[in-house]
């Protein structure tokens, strides 16, 4: 059996170095480009940064204080987007130093208490509990998805990686959530996942023989189940009613589903 605490120390590692690339990109930045746009409606690269330092304060939150994490949620879950977008706007008005030295505080300061949590410790969090590892990943997905509307923004490659595994991974295990999310019943015949990963390797889930199948880049699938662009612009492939229903619903992050992003050729 995999050594959990060596596979979470790996898995840790990936998130901080996921984090370090993205840091980057941002720590020579002039003042005014932490003002630009990025493809999120509204949000500057300062909100995507401080969105990431807040979400990772949460995160901490959660591991420290679970009663006090729960009891906030619950109180505000009728307003849950708007918080989540006040307190990026809040952010975004720091100086980008100061704002960069709250993120770097705070995500160096939840890998800390991850590491540190009793084996089989449940987090609680907006949607599902999870462990430590459920939320490494979680902490690593959002990373490289905010960090590619930075990158987005500014005009330079994404992030690719075989950390891409990590995310991959989570927004297979979403899919049922992806369903719920959507008023769908969770489709009753497993899924087979063959995806084509940055290093040359192929990355699969799923018995290999099961009728339901969904098969493309991995990076196109990342793309997909953050809703970083549309099914339309990606090379993947399904296989079946539900597998293809699934590529127009999969989220790999927790709350109700996003708008996604328009098709390269919408209103063309």
């Amino acid at each position: 059996m995999p050594d959990r605490a060596a596979l979470l120390a790996d898995l840790l590692a990936d998130l901080a170095a996921e984090g370090a690339a993205l840091d980057a990109v941002v720590a020579g930045l002039e003042d005014t480009a932490w003002l630009g746009p990025t493809p999120s409606k509204g949000w500057t690269v300062a909100h995507q940064i401080a969105h990431l330092a807040w979400t990772d304060e949460q995160a901490l939150l959660a591991a420290t204080d679970p009663a006090g994490f729960s009891a906030a949620v619950a109180e505000a879950a009728p307003r849950l987007p708007a918080l989540v977008d006040d307190a990026a706007a809040a952010g975004a008005t720091e100086r980008p130093e100061h704002l960069l030295d709250r993120w770097r505080a705070g995500r160096a300061e939840l890998a800390g208490r991850l590491a540190a949590l009793p084996d089989g410790a449940k987090l609680p969090w907006f949607g599902p509990p999870m462990s430590a590892a459920s939320m490494a990943t979680a902490r690593l997905m959002e990373t490289w998805a905010h960090g590619l509307d930075v990158t987005d923004a500014l005009r330079q490659p994404p992030s690719v990686s075989v950390r891409l595994r990590h995310i991959a991974h989570l927004g297979v295990r979403t899919r049922d959530f992806a369903f719920a999310q959507h008023g769908l019943p969770a489709p009753a015949e497993p899924f087979h996942v063959e995806l084509a990963a940055p290093d040359g390797s192929a990355w699969s889930w799923g018995p290999e023989d099961a009728a339901q199948r969904v098969t493309g880049p991995a990076l196109d699938f990342c793309l997909l189940v953050t809703q970083r662009r549309h099914r339309a612009d990606l090379a993947m492939q399904a296989t079946g009613q539900d597998a293809d229903r699934w590529l127009d619903v999969a989220q790999a992050f927790a709350g109700p589903p996003g708008p996604g992003r328009p098709a390269s050729g919408a209103g063309a």
